[in-house]
């Protein structure tokens, strides 16, 4: 009996369906996101999919995973239901006062996210836990009441409760939520102890309020897609993508909204990483670029680089500094407003610009006909010659060219270009953004980015990857199957995980064993509920341990593995001899006479790494017969070839400028680069090296 998985990513312009059979089959579609209503999207998507493989919901027997944007949609467009915030007293502008940390120091007008609960719906509580953990106050249980009326009166819908050194004890704030659902059982109560067990209060309090804003509307959400997908037939429970690049099952991911906000692109890592290790290639750079943005992530051992904590809403210049922070295990990545639906601009001093404004699926490109007005980077390529408009979705969607061109062409009024250089000027300038994030991501990290291959997807990716890899010095790009919807394909070879966090702050060489391990003691069985939760047995999961250690009187902590389980040993030499290792890769330098301290334990629960077998991939028997068209490079005409992706055959290598069309996406391939076919149909395009 075949066995069918069902992956839908939902992205800022457009949704993406994947059905694949045990036996390598698979379905793909695409369909134009819906903001309105995101689940009417998605399952446009799964109905275009299943009519492709003749298949009904009951034949879904495998497992059924989403990856959103609905909890990044609604940080972004701010319309939340009322939320409320509960703080220790003294302590009530938490969120005004962020951590007093100006990230332009030179700038006078820097901006920063407004909190997303104001000082009219925040409460103080008269209560204290120390940094050690013990309870100097405990709150009044009639003071709890009546912030919890209080609540009510006001037409709150959830509420954010962070009490100082809760991260340590986080007895008071289960009595505030053990209170509520007493008083106001209908009010969702989000704890920073559970939420972000972490030291630093303004990011345990913004993690936490993100969470509580969200979660009224991934909730219902959730429950109306697991609703509808059993009404329709399905018999799988849908399991949710999250941001440090695992799978959960839906019920406790509606609980935890703030772990799903970089759904989709963590999805799009993790496959990166499934294709380093089918390739053999143990360091690469992770290229996606959909509607919307581009995303750039660094694959390392055949594994993404993970951060602990990241921003969303960044309001000033997309700047670092400028957004609201969340400190949640997260797949650490570079994203910037650069996709297919970017509006190209002119600046006041006359430049040419690209985003991070878009059009996305509403009204969207100027070509997409939907009254779109501004020219949008889709707009350019279809000028260009680079997009077929009358072959766009395999013909399912036409684009108007005409309307392009007009839209371009006011645009190149305004600096003194013709069509062709404006829209060749819109397409350099867009790629050169992308090369300049990634090359910034990798030098920040310490990684040398110079002649790393490059794996290239999602709709927009193969259009412009190319050019990025020219420019970041790469040698080689990888155009995988499915490229267009890769992400879709990501959720379905991704384990079952969850990554959890705890802080413990304490000096290495006075580290108290006991303590520490019922702490990840704690943290393990945490760990086992939610896998299990998601289906797995608790044989059928594994741990993966960390600490984030300092220079005692350092700021900032440095991530390390550890190669034991804290629970049975704990090898303080041996943490400090990796803590050491990675200071110097990362610096340059150790510090020999200064003290090392833990700030946080790391725990990664995770299942087994699913075995899904590749799309099946057709395979020319003669070099196929190549259409022409004329692209416009750098403003020049230029006939180039095209071929359809399903005719490649596997051993031949055509030189650029070629362009290969399938029907989600299009590949381009410069001058000076060719393109085979490898044996596993993804297509590779190689830099010729000159002699």
């Amino acid at each position: 009996m075949t066995r069918y998985s069902l992956a839908v990513d939902i992205g800022g312009t457009f949704t993406d369906a994947v059905l694949l059979a045990d036996d390598g089959r698979n379905f793909v579609d695409k369909t134009l996101t819906t903001h309105g209503n995101l689940l009417e999207g998605f399952f446009r998507g799964v109905e275009l999919v299943m009519n492709r493989a003749g298949v009904e919901p009951g034949d879904v027997n495998d497992m059924v995973v989403h990856a959103t944007t609905v909890v990044t949609n609604a940080l972004i467009e701010r319309k939340g239901p009322p939320v409320g915030l509960i703080l220790t007293r003294g302590f009530a502008d938490i969120l005004y006062i962020r951590d007093e940390h100006r990230y332009d120091m030179y700038d006078p007008q820097i901006e920063f996210a407004e909190p997303l609960i104001p000082r009219e719906r925040t409460w103080v509580l008269s209560e204290r836990i120390l940094a050690d953990g013990s309870v100097e106050l405990a709150p009044q249980e009639s003071e709890i009441v009546a912030i919890a009326r209080g609540c009510k009166a006001q037409g709150i819908e959830s509420v954010a409760v962070s009490l100082m050194n809760a991260y340590r004890n986080g007895a008071n704030e289960k009595l505030v939520a053990e209170i509520f659902a007493r008083e106001a059982p209908e009010i969702f109560v989000s704890l920073s102890s559970e939420i972000a067990p972490q030291m630093r209060e303004y990011l345990r309090t913004s993690t936490t309020a993100i969470n509580a804003y969200t979660v009224p509307i991934t909730r219902p959400y959730l429950d109306a897609l697991i609703a509808e997908l059993d009404r329709r037939g399905f018999a799988q429970q849908p399991l949710i993508m999250l941001s440090n690049g695992g799978v959960i099952g839906a019920g406790r991911a509606g609980d935890l909204p703030v772990r799903m906000i970089e759904s989709g692109p963590a999805a799009g890592a993790l496959v990166a990483c499934y294709f380093s290790r089918m390739f053999g290639i143990r360091d690469l750079i992770s290229f996606d670029m959909g509607g919307t943005t581009a995303k750039a992530c660094m694959i390392q051992g055949h594994e993404p680089l993970v951060t602990g904590t990241f921003e969303v809403d960044r309001r000033y210049r997309f700047k670092p500094g400028s957004g609201m922070p969340i400190t949640v295990p997260s797949i650490d990545m570079i994203e910037i407003g650069a996709g297919g639906g970017s509006i190209a601009w002119v600046d006041e001093l006359g430049l040419l610009r690209t985003g991070p404004e878009s059009a996305g699926s509403i009204p969207g490109p100027v070509c997409y006909g939907r009254g779109g007005k501004e020219p949008c980077i889709t707009d350019a390529d279809v000028v260009l010659g680079i997009l077929d408009p009358d072959r766009f979705l395999g013909g399912d969607m036409t684009l108007d060219a005409q309307a392009a061109r007009e839209a371009i062409k006011r645009l190149g009024e305004k600096i003194g270009l013709t069509v062709e250089q404006t829209a060749w000027g819109i397409y350099e300038v867009v790629c050169e953004q992308m090369a300049a994030a990634a090359r910034t991501h990798a030098t920040d990290r310490g990684v040398d980015y110079r002649g790393l291959p490059m794996l290239a997807f999602g709709g927009a990716g193969p259009v412009h990857a190319c050019l990025v890899a020219d420019l970041i010095e790469s040698k080689q790009v990888i155009y995988p199957p499915l490229a267009s919807v890769l992400s879709a394909f990501g959720t379905l070879v991704t384990p079952a995980q969850i990554d959890l966090v705890r802080s413990q702050l304490t000096a290495v060489d006075s580290l108290d064993g006991a303590a520490a391990q019922r702490l990840v003691t704690q943290m393990t069985e945490e760990g086992t509920a939610a896998l299990t939760e998601a289906g797995l047995a608790p044989s059928d999961i594994d741990f993966v341990f960390g600490a984030e250690l300092r220079y005692l009187g350092q700021q900032s902590e440095l991530r390390v593995d550890l190669p034991f389980d804290p629970r049975e040993e704990l090898d303080t030499q041996v943490m400090r001899e990796i803590f050491e290792r990675e200071y110097v890769v990362q610096y340059g330098l150790k510090l020999d006479d200064i003290p090392i301290e833990i700030v946080n334990w790391h725990v990664t629960a995770r299942g087994k790494l699913p075995e899904r077998a590749t799309a099946h991939v057709s395979k020319g028997d003669a070099r196929p017969e190549a259409r022409k068209r004329i692209v416009h490079l750098r403003g020049q005409p230029v006939e180039t070839a095209v071929y359809a992706r399903s005719a490649m055959v596997e051993g031949d290598v055509i030189s650029g400028p070629v362009i290969v069309e399938e029907r989600e996406t299009t590949i381009f391939v410069l001058p000076g680069w060719t393109i085979r076919l490898h044996p596993n149909g993804s297509l590779v395009a190689d830099k010729v090296m000159e002699h």
